[in-house]
């Protein structure tokens, strides 16, 4: 081997070549064009990363290798903006879709909250999530943050909001007589008997044991404690319990800590934690109930990783992981729990800017317009991984119930833009009193279960809630169709009350039937047990302020009294094991949602119709009031 290097006393090597003046400036010229070629080679490879490393410092090498990415992922995206989310382990595969054809207004506040820089659903650790141009994408923190970061957060303009409404939150208090107050009175008295018996010795527990004087965990929502005071806060603040709501308020702030590792059910902690807080937060302004919502919104995101985005019904709070239910048909998800997030989530992205709470229900909502129903009618059984019924069980009780409430109440919190929630409505009610309404021999009006085709002659206490729904919708229809179905609200809503006449102690059974010669009766032992249910005085409410027909308030006051003789014990409230005993066994059992449904709608029956007006307000399936979108409340000065 030739070492070429000058040495003392010898030429250069391009002389000791023997090279002459223009061969040698040749040379050098090759030479130089050859190393120029050879490193800026390395340069312009479609993906250069792992060369540069030799000779780029690291910090350097992370900032092109992300903008290389970036730009990648610009080029390659279409228009979907779902957020990216980790999972550890993954359900499934989180697909990609685009927003879906929706009502006007949500596409305006779709593409607005698009361009702003919402706060992230969840992002991987030492990564930032940014919101930019309709796409979502991860950027290293090691990046330089791009211009647009430096917008003002999205703000909801509240005094906007409150100024919009038509009416004042707790009524003007005009014109009511001496018995009706005194009723109301009493009421309130429930709630504070019942708030202070569990603050005494349940306080942060989810719910109150009044018989041993303790608290209850369960196991529903994974970690997260203080069911019951999430439950009551929106109640103590109509009710004007003041210092029961402020101490409420000061263990939301102090202690409720979402910070939880445990398995929880989404639609339970939806309906109960978020309604709650959401609710509350509208109610009064107070940004610590906005700000734990939309905390705990994100939380529940990874459930919606599955191939269809139909969410699975349990998610662990702390690592993401989700899954069916154990007992749920071939890992199927529940219609009553994936078809009962459209009112919450909306909500979440009205407040945060943020569309992604929206578009995972919006395309909920694709799945199930596209997927044939059986006769019209839903099943309440999808599998998350095909988005195909697993049974064609269908009921408007357990299982179903919800689904069809929150159609008919998005298009009432939508200010009746959203068409495409009326039109599925609509034709699911068609369907409904086509196969399921039924009239037994004694005249009542039930909507039976319906099994692959075969009827189940029953009706849940559950399904109780119908009559208030189909009012509800019939208020907003016209001609023969109203008449026919504001009968039809006011005879099922007259069966339920049937149900609790018949019993022994005027509470009706979680079941009663229409077969063996019994109508509106349980006739099994599983069936006659009764645990602090709203269903029947939430349509009572709403026939009544429908309808003012008196009777209404004479029915929920009978079960005022039912619930003050057979339930009421020392220290709260409990369930009772068997209605048609005059001695009744309790259950030790007050239900968070007895403080948040059955005590609110008892209240508002003998309120004015201003009070939680429903030309402000619908009410989620807790009875938690959720505002109607009359405007866009986007803070002013905002693009």
């Amino acid at each position: 081997m030739v070492v070429l290097r000058k040495l003392p006393g010898m030429p250069g090597w391009p002389a000791a070549l023997g090279l002459r003046l223009p061969q040698k400036f040749l040379f050098l010229l090759f030479l130089s064009g050859l190393l120029t070629l050879c490193f800026g080679a390395l340069f312009l490879l479609p993906d250069s990363s792992r060369f540069k490393r030799l000779f780029l410092p690291r910090r350097a090498t992370a900032s092109a290798s992300s903008s290389s990415s970036a730009s990648s992922s610009s080029a390659s995206s279409s228009s979907t903006r779902d957020t990216e989310l980790p999972r550890s382990p993954p359900a499934a595969a989180e697909p990609r879709h685009a927003s879906p054809a929706a009502p006007r207004r949500l596409r305006e506040k779709l593409r607005t909250a698009a361009r702003m820089a919402g706060p992230p659903a969840r992002t991987a650790p030492g990564s930032r999530q940014q919101v930019q141009g309709g796409e979502s994408r991860a950027q290293p923190a090691s990046g330089v943050p791009p211009a647009r970061e430096t917008r003002a957060p999205f703000r909801f303009d509240y005094e906007r909001f409150r100024r919009s409404l038509r009416h004042p939150v707790r009524g003007g208090r005009t014109g009511e007589d001496p018995e009706t107050r005194a009723r109301r009175m009493k009421i309130k008295e429930m709630m504070k008997f019942a708030w202070d018996n569990y603050k005494q010795y349940a306080l942060g527990k989810n719910e109150l044991r009044p018989l041993t004087k303790n608290g209850h965990i369960g196991n529903m929502f994974g970690g997260l404690r203080g069911a019951t005071v999430i439950d009551a806060l929106d109640t103590l603040y109509i009710m004007e319990l003041e210092e029961e709501f402020q101490e409420a308020k000061q263990w939301v702030e102090k202690s409720f800590d979402l910070n939880v590792n445990g398995e929880a059910s989404l639609f339970e902690v939806n309906i109960r934690y978020i309604g709650g807080l959401l609710a509350t937060y509208y109610l009064t302004g107070e940004e610590v109930f906005k700000s734990k919502a939309l905390e705990l919104g994100e939380k529940l995101l990874p459930a919606f990783n599955t191939p269809t985005g139909i969410p699975r019904g349990v998610i662990n709070l702390g690592s993401g992981m989700s899954w069916s239910w154990g007992w749920a048909s071939a890992g199927s998800s529940i219609l009553a729990e994936f078809g009962t997030l459209h009112l919450e989530f909306l909500h979440l992205s009205e407040l945060s800017g943020n569309p992604v709470f929206a578009e995972k229900v919006m395309n909920i909502r694709r799945v199930l317009s596209r997927v044939e129903k059986p006769q019209g009618l839903y099943p309440n059984f999808l599998s998350p991984v095909t988005g195909s019924w697993v049974q064609h069980h269908v009921s408007i009780g357990g299982l179903g119930d919800s689904f069809y409430e929150y159609l008919i109440k998005s298009w009432l919190m939508s200010d009746k833009k959203d068409s495409e929630a009326k039109k599925m409505y609509d034709d699911a009610l068609e369907a409904i009193e086509k196969h399921l309404v039924k009239k037994s021999a004694g005249g009542l009006t039930y909507i039976a279960e319906w099994r692959g085709g075969i009827l189940d002659h029953k009706m849940g206490h559950l399904a109780c809630f119908s009559g208030g729904m189909i009012a509800l919708g019939a208020e907003h229809s016209t001609g023969e169709r109203r008449q026919r179905h504001m009968e039809l609200a006011a005879e099922i809503t007259s069966t339920c009350h049937e149900s609790y006449a018949r019993s022994d102690t005027k509470l009706g059974p979680e079941a009663f039937r229409f077969d063996a010669g019994s109508e509106a009766m349980a006739t099994r032992l599983s069936e006659r047990y009764y645990i602090l249910r709203p269903e029947v005085v939430e349509s009572y409410m709403y026939l009544w302020r429908l309808t003012h027909d008196p009777k209404y308030r004479h029915w929920g006051w009978e079960v005022v009294q039912a619930l003050e003789k057979h339930c009421r014990v020392e220290a709260g409230f409990s369930g009772i094991r068997d209605v048609y005993s005059t001695t009744p066994s309790h259950d030790n059992m007050q239900q968070s949602f007895f403080l948040a449904e059955t005590l609110k709608y008892l209240y508002l029956l003998f309120c004015e119709d201003d009070v939680l007006s429903l030309e402000d307000w619908v009410f989620n399936t807790e009875a938690h009031p959720l505002p109607i979108n009359h405007t866009d409340f986007k803070a002013a000065g905002q693009p």
